[in-house]
């Protein structure tokens, strides 16, 4: 045969537990009929609140509630081969950085100061500057 285990309260995690207490309270304060024997001089003392009222059902243990968790899916995958790269000495990598830096040098354009004929204030790409940022005169 197949044994049911409940769980008792201690056992869900704290969101289970407000989930589990507020649907049943939820169900008390409307109507529904409680599943645990409590005397009428108990519920006066808990003033007939439905939070308390399912709290002790849910410790008593005759709540029918279960809870599904949903569980991760294991797949098998082949992992492809791990490639290596050979670990070049540091007398390669930097003998590899200065030749780069040399090409760099070569072939880079060095890019002058602006000189003083060639720079005009007034004219901003073609158009008046006259610092109210309209470009109109």
């Amino acid at each position: 045969m197949n044994a049911i285990k409940t769980k008792t309260i201690g056992e869900f995690s704290k969101y289970e537990k407000a989930r589990i207490l507020g649907a049943r309270a939820l169900q008390i304060s409307m109507d529904a009929p409680i599943l645990s024997k409590i005397d009428k001089g108990e519920l006066d003392n808990l003033n007939f609140d439905p939070l308390r009222i399912a709290e002790i059902e849910v410790n008593s243990g005759v709540l029918p509630i279960s809870v599904k968790r949903p569980m991760p899916e294991r797949k098998q995958e082949d992992l492809g081969k791990i490639k290596v790269e050979a670990d070049e000495g540091d007398e390669v990598k930097i003998k590899t950085e200065k030749q780069e830096e040399k090409e760099i040098r070569e072939g880079g354009e060095i890019m002058g100061l602006v000189k003083e004929e060639d720079e005009d204030e007034g004219f901003v790409d073609g158009n008046s500057n006259d610092g109210d940022g309209s470009g109109e005169e």
